[in-house]
């Protein structure tokens, strides 16, 4: 949640946003009072941060998931797993995970889904109850996690074997990983500057955001900072607010890139989340004769690649897709599609979603937007007050 001013005296201010249940949509996080534009109106630290993949272990720390240095530390366990620090290595990694990755090496195919399960297992159990108690909309398919829960006892000696274990908890584990997971992306500038998606570095489960629902035009983002080397605490998650938000409202992220097309948003967050968007954004796009008729997607999304959120719980801005962003004839544009202002101040060149910086002590909104993709900071052209 927000922190008090610097130096101030006194109680810490109520949190900004708190849990409800709204018909029709289940928890919801609200405003429980007015928030400005830029305001921080959450703060999240992970519960669970795991590996994207095999392939990510010789470039990311295994314990902050920074870049390595040219000189990494090993894991003097496993020999497989690198840290950037002594801090790092003095920390570790998931005692199960670890004494996996030497087998799980020797077989490259591997499901992504082990790296989580051996993490997941690997934590106190009052952690694992917290994380089985996250919101989930249903359970994979029987075969599926009898094979991953076979695959995974297989991977733990007997000395090692946690006394929750269960095929009952490990598909009740997946079920809530498959929602509420967001992703740490990994970012490059490209040869003319622009930002280049390079894939998912890792995965975490934020309790906290999890309880955010979708919006297709969101009144929030997520900012993290995973490779600045003066935040200690890298891996924390900031949602900040993109404008105004009224006491009682809903507080909304966006689990796909703002930028997909209709049919797109709605094939994905179907598929990853297992509901039909009905926003007010999707029931005008609904209308529009390409998104009429036919409901299959064009586009090359892939699950490891999107899986977000976040905007993510979650899917958050991946990589370029030209055949699956909005296009609109000039009909459209000219008579139905009201949010094109949303489009013009909240949406950087790079996709990214941008939310003016924090206000200043006094209150006073920030003139300046920062994207949450590439992190351009530039003046606010339509100024510093007011909704979407």
């Amino acid at each position: 949640m927000s922190s008090s001013q610097p130096n101030q005296t006194g109680p810490t201010p109520p949190p900004l946003v708190r849990p409800v249940e709204i018909p029709g949509r289940g928890r919801a996080l609200v405003a429980s009072g007015p928030i400005k534009p830029g305001q921080v109106v959450l703060t999240d630290s992970p519960l669970l941060l795991y590996p994207s993949s095999l392939a990510s272990l010789p470039s990311f720390c295994s314990r902050c998931f920074r870049v390595l240095p040219s000189q990494p530390l090993p894991c003097s366990s496993c020999h497989v797993a690198l840290f950037c620090s002594v801090r790092c290595l003095s920390l570790s990694h998931p005692p199960l995970l670890c004494h996996a990755l030497p087998s799980l090496l020797s077989v490259p195919s591997s499901s992504p889904d082990l790296l989580f399960l051996l993490s997941a297992y690997s934590l106190p159990s009052s952690s694992v109850l917290q994380l089985l108690s996250l919101h989930s909309y249903s359970n994979l398919p029987n075969e599926l996690t009898q094979t991953l829960h076979s695959q995974l006892c297989s991977l733990i000696p007997p000395n090692l074997i946690p006394m929750n274990i269960s095929h009952e908890t490990t598909a009740s584990l997946l079920s809530k990983e498959k929602v509420n997971s967001f992703c740490l992306m990994n970012l490059r500038s490209g040869t003319n500057g622009d930002v280049e998606e390079m894939g998912v570095r890792a995965f975490g489960i934020y309790p906290s955001a999890s309880l955010f629902n979708h919006d297709c035009l969101p009144n929030v983002c997520r900012f993290d900072y995973i490779d600045d080397p003066n935040r200690e605490n890298n891996t924390e998650f900031t949602i900040r607010a993109l404008h105004e938000i009224a006491e009682g409202s809903e507080v909304c992220i966006s689990y796909v890139r703002v930028r997909r097309g209709y049919r797109v948003r709605q094939r994905m967050l179907m598929e990853y989340y297992g509901f039909r968007c009905e926003c007010d954004r999707c029931k005008i796009e609904s209308q529009w004769k390409e998104n009429q008729g036919d409901e299959e997607v064009g586009g090359d999304e892939n699950g490891e690649e999107e899986m977000e959120e976040m905007e993510g719980e979650n899917v958050e801005e991946g990589e370029e897709d030209v055949e699956g962003e909005m296009e609109m004839t000039e009909e459209e544009d000219d008579m139905d599609f009201p949010h094109q202002y949303f489009f013009l101040r909240y949406v950087c060149e790079c996709g990214g979603t941008l939310a003016p910086l924090p206000p200043s002590h006094g209150g006073v909104p920030s003139d300046l937007m920062e994207c949450n993709v590439c992190g351009t900071v530039k003046k606010d052209e339509f100024g510093s007050t007011g909704g979407a």
